[in-house]
């Protein structure tokens, strides 16, 4: 049986594991930001989104956060006038992914807040768990 403080690391490190998730699906959006379509008339690459859900464990006995689904955002694409291009409409258009750098950096940065701040729980709940034990000593 888990104490108090070691439900508290579990459940933190929950929290690691679904903004590393996160940061994966940002950068897979950054990458294809430049992504477009490779025949006239193409989809270019789709932005996603992650979202989150509570599910209570049983095992811990307390609420923690999973990926619920990552799904592409619907956002209409922009379009950009390159004849040239191998995926450029007969009026010489081709779409661009839905990608907005901006709100990718966002979302990393708050990503990152979130991970950090579950991280300087676990080191806060190990070193509680570390002075209780150097005190019963």
């Amino acid at each position: 049986m888990a104490s108090d403080l070691q439900t508290s690391i579990m459940i933190s490190a929950t929290g690691l594991r679904v903004q590393g998730a996160r940061v994966k699906v940002i950068a897979e959006n950054v990458a294809n930001a430049n992504s477009t379509a490779d025949r006239a008339g193409g989809d270019p690459y789709r932005r996603q989104i992650i979202t989150f859900k509570n599910v209570f464990d049983r095992a811990l006995k307390a609420d923690i956060v999973k990926v619920h689904k990552v799904v592409g955002d619907k956002s209409e694409f922009d379009k950009a006038f390159d004849p040239n291009h191998p995926a450029a409409d007969p009026d010489g258009y081709y779409q661009k992914p839905n990608v907005n750098s901006l709100v990718e950096m966002s979302d990393m940065r708050e990503a990152q807040r979130s991970y950090e701040a579950n991280l300087n729980l676990i080191e806060s709940s190990r070193s509680m768990m570390m002075r209780t034990i150097d005190m019963l000593r």
